[in-house]
């Protein structure tokens, strides 16, 4: 699961931006502070960055730096503490999620009315994985309550959900820094999301759609 690096000399060339729009990003929560990496070379210290979430960031960033100020691009970006929310039938109509997602969540914890960001990002993660094939409507509900329970610890830490199964035994987990992450022959990983990136195929959604 290593994530390729780009150095940042390579990053402003690849991107068009330069060293001052980088860092002012940076103070301004555009980009989280954990994605500048120190690494040693022959010429000393260099930063580098995890190449895949670092281009597609900046595109987003230089999509909407113009019509959205670097405040407004801050709360954007950082769904998790956006104090929003979409009725369950415009959330539905924009056929982001399936109908069997919003009814596991129902059953475990009862009907919608609105949807907030983060009931929404639960709701995208089960659905995609139930899209594997490999987890079912128990399985879900166990998704479901882990992010429940657990999701709020996790904070701004970059984390992944994982779905374990083992002897037809499901294990639900979010797993913080999942650089390198193994499991015995017998267990299979049925399900491996990285949530930043859902998060922001998510936001993708929800913007076009006037979120």
């Amino acid at each position: 699961m290593d994530e390729e690096l780009i150095s940042k000399k390579d990053l402003l060339e690849q991107t068009d931006i330069t060293y001052g729009q980088l860092y002012r990003w940076k103070r301004k929560k555009l980009i989280p502070d954990d994605w500048f990496i120190r690494k040693s070379t022959f010429t000393g210290q260099e930063t580098f960055f995890p190449r895949d979430k670092m281009v597609e960031r900046i595109n987003r960033i230089k999509e909407l730096k113009d019509t959205l100020s670097l405040d407004e691009l801050a709360n954007a970006l950082s769904p998790k503490k956006k104090d929003i929310s979409i009725s369950k039938k415009d959330f539905i109509e924009r056929n982001i999620v399936s109908k069997n997602a919003i009814a596991i969540f129902e059953e475990q914890f009862g009907d919608l009315d609105t949807i907030t960001f983060q009931t929404s990002l639960f709701l995208y993660l089960l659905d995609k994985s139930l899209e594997t094939g490999e987890v079912g409507w128990e399985e879900g509900m166990q998704v479901i309550q882990t992010l429940h329970d657990h999701f709020p610890k996790l904070e701004e830490k970059r984390a992944s959900l994982v779905v374990l199964r083992k002897m037809g035994v499901v294990t639900v987990l979010l797993v913080t820094n999942p650089d390198d992450f193994y499991v015995d022959e017998k267990t299979k990983v049925a399900v491996l999301l990285d949530i930043e990136t859902e998060l922001n195929k998510l936001l993708d959604s929800l913007v076009t759609g006037g979120f």
